[in-house]
């Protein structure tokens, strides 16, 4: 049993978008290049080390089906013995990968997994290939799209159209900027696909703001919201190495970040986007610190409405 876990590293693939180069890359073969590129720069850690893969992915089926974790074990090449599961908590699933790797190690279970999360949202449709609703909760609007639900922050909070266009116009700009400086290149895992390598964001752009002002809402023909700023449809892979200390310290591995506590919190499912706030304070509570003490935030940028 470990006292500690901690992420030793991670990394990502590039986000491709459609008509990009990355469309028709399979998720299983996407996550393994990943898997494969971080392993091969912590040449330190021993592949038998990795006894389980956690993949998140919220539409597991057609090519994410098939217990893809397990596929995704053998194309990276990792040891016959190393485990595999696939989570769905749709939008937290690869981040609930990492809690359920974080809680095998606190439980003695395991020494060290591989906590990863794809989609690819052109492969398998939004709803996958034969959704089948249940009538009452159908009524109660359980499978409302996450744009109604961003629209109805966007009501609530009084949240106008240009404050979400220059948050939109914000995020494009430091992307560009982090790409241009190389911020990224440590993170990002390049994809062959095609006779092509793909080693760059493919939705990062320059901003036409014209273009922006004049998008139709995308939701509600009343609404405030536009493809502008709203997060595209996409395809990506990204995975973590997660690990006891006294496995990292038998190892010689550095310890960085980490994992301090987790959380997760449920909210009204027509304001899904707001679930974050609810689960941050449970999780700052449980250890034991306040914002103040928080320098970073990563959030995933769902709607521009979203994230303010």
């Amino acid at each position: 049993m470990s006292s500690e876990s901690y992420i030793i590293d991670g990394a990502r693939s590039p986000i491709g978008l459609k008509n990009g180069a990355m469309v028709g890359v399979r998720s299983d073969d996407l996550t393994a290049m990943v898997i494969k590129g971080l392993m091969e720069r912590n040449a330190n850690i021993p592949p038998k080390s990795i006894e389980d893969v956690v993949v998140g992915c919220a539409f597991p089926e057609g090519p994410q089906g098939m217990l893809m974790a397990r596929a995704v074990s053998i194309l990276s090449q990792l040891p016959i013995e190393t485990g595999g599961k696939v989570v769905n908590r749709f939008c937290g699933s690869s981040m609930d990968a990492v809690h359920q790797l974080s809680q095998a190690i606190l439980a003695g279970d395991i020494d060290a997994g591989i906590a990863a999360g794809v989609e690819d949202m052109f492969g398998v449709p939004m709803g996958g290939f034969n959704p089948s609703f249940h009538p009452d909760l159908y009524e109660k609007e359980l499978y409302i799209g996450m744009g109604d639900t961003a629209e109805i922050l966007a009501k609530d909070l009084n949240i106008s159209r240009e404050d979400q266009e220059a948050f939109a116009i914000c995020s494009h700009e430091k992307a560009l900027a982090a790409i241009k400086e190389g911020k990224f290149q440590n993170e990002i895992i390049p994809v062959k696909i095609n006779g092509m390598t793909v080693k760059t964001d493919e939705g990062p752009r320059t901003p036409d703001v014209d273009k922006i002002k004049s998008l139709d809402p995308a939701f509600d023909s009343e609404g405030s919201i536009t493809a502008a700023t709203s997060s595209p449809i996409s395809v990506g892979a990204a995975a973590a190495l997660i690990m006891g200390k006294e496995k990292a310290d038998d190892l010689g591995v550095s310890l960085k970040y980490k994992i301090l506590s987790r959380a997760v919190a449920g909210v009204d499912w027509t304001r899904m986007g707001s679930g974050p706030l609810p689960a941050t304070e449970k999780a700052l509570k449980k250890a034991g610190i306040t914002m103040d003490d928080i320098e970073t935030i990563e959030l995933n940028e769902a709607f521009a409405a979203q994230s303010l």
